[in-house]
């Protein structure tokens, strides 16, 4: 069974091994999140000319030593074998890995999410039907528009202002558990009261 964590990544080297669909998709999603992220392949396809200045791209085929330095690594090239390898490798130097096509060598998976500014939804069938999660990803898309983004940052900052004006914890509780039931203009409004 598989824990439930969100990662800081901005400190942690990142290496996807692999060119096609797939590691663009896994590259596409660190980016989102602010990271770099060293790409090794010996080719490339074309939607990585898209992102090539947001990463780093290495011509060449998969080596140890692209991997040695990473704290999280991606095996996506077409090859069980190499895969398997870096599977491997990985787990044996205690970093964490992700194998595209094998699940059972990966120590983590990336789950399907929706993100809305600081609002992170995640979704997982444990690898079980990733159909599933893209159903549920866009009944979630709906529900949770871009407007959260917003709604997020005006709760958060008056959250900020309840901490320091309510010094009861009871109060503050009750005040912060009532916040999260209006609407972003009712929010709005009440932001420019405190």
């Amino acid at each position: 069974m598989l824990y439930p964590i969100n990662l800081e990544i901005k400190d942690m080297k990142i290496t996807i091994i692999g060119g096609g669909d797939v590691a663009y998709r896994k590259c596409k999603n660190f980016l989102e999140f602010g990271k770099s992220i060293r790409v090794v392949s010996p080719e490339f396809i074309d939607n990585f000319e898209l992102i090539k200045n947001d990463v780093e791209l290495v011509y060449d085929v998969y080596k140890e030593e692209y991997i040695k330095d990473s704290f999280i690594v991606v095996a996506a090239t077409n090859n069980k074998e190499i895969n398997k390898n870096i599977g491997i490798y990985c787990r044996s130097f205690g970093k964490l890995v992700n194998v595209v096509d094998d699940i059972e060598l990966s120590n983590y998976t990336v789950p399907s999410y929706v993100k809305r500014g600081d609002l992170l939804i995640s979704i997982s069938t444990g690898g079980k039907s990733p159909s599933l999660s893209s159903k549920i990803k866009k009944e979630l898309e709906e529900k949770y528009d871009d407007s959260y983004e917003e709604y997020i940052n005006i709760l958060g900052e008056i959250r900020q202002k309840v901490i320091k004006n309510y010094k009861n914890i009871y109060e503050r509780k009750k005040v912060l558990n009532r916040l999260v039931n209006l609407t972003l203009e009712e929010l709005k409004i009440l932001q420019n009261e405190f």
